[in-house]
């Protein structure tokens, strides 16, 4: 028999990265070819700070541009989203705002087959290059397969003035990726699931420039955006090139949507992803103490008590994280860690 395999990645045509290179965007709109008609999804605190100035951009490129206000990242907020765009023949989508709005916006556009811009207001984690969205759902937080952005235009200057907190999440999310690797080379040996090195590499290499910057990952510094919003794209990348969210979404990231099911808004994704990073890594018997040194270094948290978690959440989360995606083989098996082994990996780690 002939060799046979094949595989299709999507990688975004364009992406601008830097001071004030929303700037850019007639430009790079005109470059697409796109049709001149737009839908811009945002909030309305985000149609505010990039919105508004997407839209005046895109008027003077001679592109129509209507906005879809949306209040979460629902699956009612995609029904809003592909209705507007329908309504007003858009050609084009561009999600203007922070995580959620980005995934309503990547959905949205797989759904109605059109492209789509990722203009990120905040870099808390790596959807904002990725082509998964997370979605709530009655159950919680589900990942669901969207749209890889057309192009990515992540305006350092605009990013800088998010709440540093943001950042410092985006971090946890990037250095999840450790774990999420040797997650994955653990299922492709064990399970023999297909594994892609170079998708490893990418990963691997995203969360080694926060671990090598992070002493200059540190509130009001545009450079710090720089570095982590580089290391969120490459993560993005890492997951087109493997065609899956397996470079970087492993049990650390399971026990994050356990705690999104058990206790709902209480801490930032990217802030559980590293809480969680730092005890999957003990597991694995990897370096966990740089994990946790990496995070405290630029102010993210290590600690139940600093992620606003109660020590009987974080027992439950670890128990259960294992049942989120059972398609999805990692260090925490088949069955989980029982309680006692749950509190024994907090304690060890200093997550309680």
């Amino acid at each position: 028999m002939g060799f046979d395999k094949w595989k299709q990645m999507v990688f975004p045509r364009r992406v601008l990265v830097g001071h004030r290179v929303l700037s850019q965007l007639g430009d790079l709109v005109e470059g697409l070819k796109f049709e001149p008609r737009a839908t811009i999804v945002a909030d309305t605190t985000t149609k505010r700070i990039a919105g508004d100035d997407a839209a005046r951009l895109l008027k003077a490129a001679g592109h129509a541009a209507k906005f879809c206000l949306i209040q979460g990242p629902t699956m009612a907020s995609v029904r809003a989203v592909k209705k507007a765009a329908k309504a007003s023949r858009a050609s084009y989508l561009i999600g203007a705002g922070g995580g959620s709005v980005i995934d309503v916006a990547k959905l949205a556009a797989y759904e109605l087959d059109v492209p789509y811009i990722s203009l990120p207001t905040s870099a808390a984690h790596d959807g904002i290059a990725s082509a998964n969205a997370s979605i709530k759902e009655t159950e919680g937080n589900v990942s669901k397969t969207a749209k890889a952005p057309e192009a990515i235009v992540a305006d350092t200057h605009l990013i800088a003035q998010a709440p540093y907190r943001m950042l410092a999440a985006g971090c946890g999310d990037v250095l999840a990726n450790l774990v999420a690797v040797k997650d994955w080379e653990l299922a492709a040996t064990l399970k023999g699931e297909e594994f892609s090195s170079l998708a490893a590499a990418l990963s691997r290499t995203s969360a080694e420039l926060v671990l090598r910057e992070a002493h200059a990952i540190r509130p009001g510094l545009e450079e710090a955006v720089w570095v982590v919003v580089k290391s969120l794209i490459t993560s993005g990348v890492a997951m087109s090139v493997a065609g899956t969210s397996r470079p970087a979404s492993g049990s650390e990231h399971l026990f994050s949507h356990m705690l999104d099911r058990l206790a709902p808004g209480v801490a930032m994704h990217g802030e559980q992803c590293g809480v969680g990073t730092i005890m999957m890594m003990r597991l694995h018997r990897g370096n966990w103490q740089e994990i946790r040194d990496t995070l405290r270094t630029v102010g993210a948290p290590t600690t139940a008590k600093e992620m606003r978690h109660k020590p009987g959440t974080i027992l439950s989360a670890l128990q259960g994280a294992h049942t989120i995606r059972r398609d999805r083989y990692t260090i925490l098996g088949e069955t989980g860690l029982t309680r006692e082994a749950a509190k024994s990996l907090a304690r060890e780690t200093g997550v309680f």
